[in-house]
Order: C-alpha cells, then structure tokens, then sequence
C-alpha cells in the first residue's frame, strides 16, 4: 500500500506515522503470531492466501506477509518498519535491527545432531567432515568459534535425513521437541543457539516513528503478560484479611476495596498464576472467603 500520495496537509501528518508490520507467510510460529495480533487490538480485517499486504483495525497500521528468513532483511532495510520472527532468523541473516520484544513463544534451539550410532561424539570430531544445514551463517559461525572446519552443506529442507542419504557426517538443525531427531535416529552432541519469537524492529523507524511502534510494542505485550494469568475476586470478613493475604501472591500484592453496606467485610481482587487458580479457590474459601469469581485475562499492562 503506497502511503506516500495523500490529499492534504492533514493526511500527510497524519499518514507519516504508518507503520507496516511484516509477519511470517507460513511455518511453526505463523498461527500463534496471528493470534497474538488478534489479540492485541490490532487484528487483521482482510486476510487472502494471495495477498501480500493486508490491513488491520488500526488505519495506520499494516501487515506484510513474507517467508520468516526475509523478515529481518525487509526490516533493516525498511521495506517494513516493524517485524516478528525467529531470533534464530535474525542471526542468520545478520541484520542490522533492534530485538524489541522478546515474545516467548516458538523457543527451540539449533542443535549439533550425528546419527546415533556415529563414533562422530564431540564438535572437533568433526574437522573435514561434512555438515548439512538450513543455516549456512550460523554454522560457519559456530564452528569457528570452536576452531573447527568443516565442509557446510547448505539445504533447503528436510535436513535431518541427509546423514542416512549419505550426504552428509552431521546436521545443524533447529529442534523444539527432539521428536523428529529421534524419529531420524539422530542425537544431539553440542546445541549451537537457543531461540524463540521476537519483535524487530529498523533502528531509524524506532525514531522517527518512536510513538506509534511505542503503540504497537505495548498492545503486543500487553498480550504476552497475560498468558498464564487470571484475575481472582473473592469477598472476605474484614477480620479474616490477614490470613487471605498470606495465601494469595498477587503481582503486587492484592488490591482491597470497600463493599458497600458492609463495613465488616472488604473486597480482594488479585493477578495469579492460572496454574495456581485451583490450590488458591480452595485454601481461599476454607480461610472464609466467599462469593469467588475467577476471570481469564486477555491484556495486562505492568
């Protein structure tokens, strides 16, 4: 979408502040990338397989669908503003970008791996052999680092069979699992990176356009805070506060508010873990507490 042939004085301020957010076309983090968007307030309002670039709810706030591995490069260079992928995409392309937002999800981690039955144990082991990977940089880098020459095979997929088509000794490969290594009978010797999903972005849109990234960075970990939490409400005898207090480790402390027409008793509201929702219902109500609402929370701002 060409944002530069506006009307007026008032568009062209107005339009100048535009960002466009590329996120990946396919793959492992697409879907939860999607959902995160979704999520934040910003959602996609016209989506196509065929289409490039689409809009969200927010006028000044576009989407760029490209192959993950591009995302860092389209974000150094400007062709986006903005982008979400792999950490483990940014090293590979070594782009010059700001990591923003480490978003949590996808974590998985580049690993050394050789046949199980390999006499191949240690990195050094494999000095002259021949190494498969779908990434070429951080490899040759890796192997550096460990004074270590091999000879790179660079593929374009299904990288864990090479070593049992006898194209190669080893691979370097991305693992979440290990399921699919174990499937090859494949183990890992040595884990190279570790990564997971983040917000990108180009050094010089972080400045000129310092305030609507701003926006957007907060409404995408807004998201991320809330995973994991729900908001607990209980009502308790002023008497009994104490004891409540003790059991409930809110994110800072609970909140205690006034009920009103009942001076004897207060209302507690407090940020937990869900995974602690179904000890923390019962202990509260044993210690008194009463008329518990559990809500799921979808933004939390720190």
């Amino acid at each position: 979408m060409d944002t530069t042939h506006v009307s007026n004085d008032k568009d062209t301020q107005i339009l100048s502040h535009a960002i466009r957010l590329a996120i990946p076309n396919k793959g492992r983090i697409a879907e939860p990338i999607r959902d995160l968007i979704e999520k934040s307030g910003l959602g996609i309002v016209e989506n196509s397989d065929r289409s490039l670039i689409v809009k969200t709810r927010d006028p000044h706030v576009e989407i760029l669908y490209a192959r993950p591995i591009d995302i860092p490069e389209y974000v150094a260079t400007g062709v986006a503003d903005l982008g979400i992928t792999g950490h483990d995409m940014v090293v590979e392309r070594g782009s010059e970008i700001i990591e923003l937002l480490n978003l949590g999800f996808g974590r998985a981690t580049v690993v050394l791996a050789v046949p199980e039955k390999s006499t191949y144990k240690t990195v050094t082991d494999l000095e002259g052999k021949r190494v498969s990977t779908e990434f070429p940089a951080i490899t040759r880098k890796y192997f550096k680092k460990n004074g270590v020459k091999p000879i790179i095979v660079p593929v374009g997929g299904a990288c864990e069979a090479t070593p049992h088509l006898g194209i190669s000794d080893a691979i370097v490969d991305l693992s979440s699992s290990g399921t699919t290594l174990r499937q090859n009978r494949l183990e890992v010797i040595d884990k190279v990176l570790e990564t997971s999903t983040f917000l990108i972005g180009n050094k010089q849109s972080c400045l000129s356009k310092k305030e609507k990234i701003d926006e957007v960075h907060l409404a995408l970990e807004s998201v991320i805070n809330a995973r994991g939490k729900c908001y607990l409400m209980m009502n308790v005898e002023r008497s009994g506060l104490d004891q409540i207090k003790d059991i409930i480790p809110g994110l800072s402390g609970p909140t205690v508010m006034e009920v009103a027409s009942r001076p004897d008793m207060v209302a507690v509201h407090v940020v937990v873990d869900a995974e602690k929702v179904y000890q923390l219902i019962n202990k509260v109500k044993q210690a008194g507490a009463r008329d518990i609402l559990v809500m799921s929370i979808e933004r939390l701002i720190h």
